[in-house]
C-alpha cells in the first residue's frame, strides 16, 4: 500500500510539474511553512528534494525546537538509528553525526551525499528462527536487530542528539537513555503507535517528556515526535 502511495504522489508530482505547480512551491517553501509541507508531499523518499526543502522527516514543531536546541551547541554529537533526510540536516547544524542504517540499498544511495562530519554505518539484521530483539513492522519477521541496537556500544562518549527513527525502536530507547549526554535531546519519531508510548512510559520519571504532534514533511496527516531529556537536567528545547 505505502508502494502505491509514492507511486501515485510521483506520477501527480510529474503533472504538476508540468504544469508549474511544482516550480511554484519551490519559490515559495523558503518563505512558507504550508508551502514546504506541500512541495514535500511530492518528495517522499526522494533524498535530494528533501535535501533541498531542508527539513528532517519528523513533525515541523519537533525540527524547530532541535535546531534551536542546536543553535547552542555547534559542536555536538549526534547519533541516529534510521538515515536520511535527517542526516544531512542534523550535519548542517552539528559538528558529528553517526547514523546507523539496515537497509544497504538505501544507504548506498545516501553515501555519496553525505558530508565529511557523518559516518554512515550499515548494520542489516541477520535471519534467524528467534530473533533476540526483533522489528514489528510488517514484513520484517525472523529478522535479528541485535547488531543494529548494539551498533551505539562502539561508539564512545556521550551524545548531545540521539535520534531513534528506524527499525527495533523500544530497544534502542533503552540503549539512548544510558548515552545522553547532559541536557542533551532525544528525538523518538512515530510515536502515534502506542507501543512505542509503551516503551516510553516505561521510562518512568527518568525522563522529561514534551510531545509535538503536526504537520510533518511527506506525510498527508498529522504526526507526533516526542522529545526526551533526563528528568534530573532537562534539555533546552521549549
Amino acid at each position: 500500500m505505502k508502494q502505491l502511495y509514492v507511486r501515485c504522489l510521483r506520477l501527480i508530482g510529474t503533472f504538476l510539474r508540468v504544469a508549474g505547480v511544482l516550480g511554484f512551491l519551490d519559490r515559495m517553501a523558503p518563505r512558507s511553512r504550508a508551502a514546504t509541507w506541500a512541495r514535500s508531499l511530492f518528495a517522499i523518499h526522494d533524498i535530494d528534494q528533501l535535501a533541498r526543502l531542508g527539513v528532517p522527516w519528523w513533525t515541523f514543531d519537533s525540527a524547530d525546537r532541535i535546531a534551536a536546541f542546536l543553535d547552542q551547541r555547534p559542536a555536538a554529537r549526534i547519533f541516529e538509528w534510521g538515515s536520511g533526510a535527517s542526516t544531512l540536516w542534523l550535519a548542517a547544524r552539528a559538528g558529528r553525526v553517526h547514523s546507523v542504517e539496515h537497509h544497504a540499498g538505501w544507504a548506498a544511495d545516501l553515501m555519496p551525499r553525505l558530508p565529511a562530519n557523518v559516518v554512515l554505518e550499515v548494520v542489516e539484521p541477520t535471519q534467524t528462527r528467534t530473533p533476540a530483539i526483533a522489528s514489528k513492522k510488517l514484513g520484517h519477521g525472523g529478522l535479528d536487530f541485535s547488531a543494529y541496537v548494539d551498533a551505539i556500544d562502539h561508539t564512545t562518549g556521550t551524545f548531545d542528539v540521539i535520534v531513534i527513527d528506524g527499525r527495533a525502536r523500544e530497544a534502542c530507547l533503552a540503549k539512548a537513555v544510558t548515552r545522553l549526554a547532559p541536557g542533551g535531546v532525544i528525538v523518538f519519531d512515530n510515536v502515534d503507535r502506542q507501543r512505542y508510548r509503551d516503551a516510553i512510559a516505561s521510562l518512568g520519571a527518568q525522563v522529561e517528556v514534551t510531545m509535538t504532534r503536526g504537520l510533518t514533511p511527506a506525510l498527508p496527516y498529522p504526526t507526533r515526535t516526542a522529545l526526551l531529556a533526563h528528568a534530573d537536567d532537562p534539555a533546552q528545547t521549549a
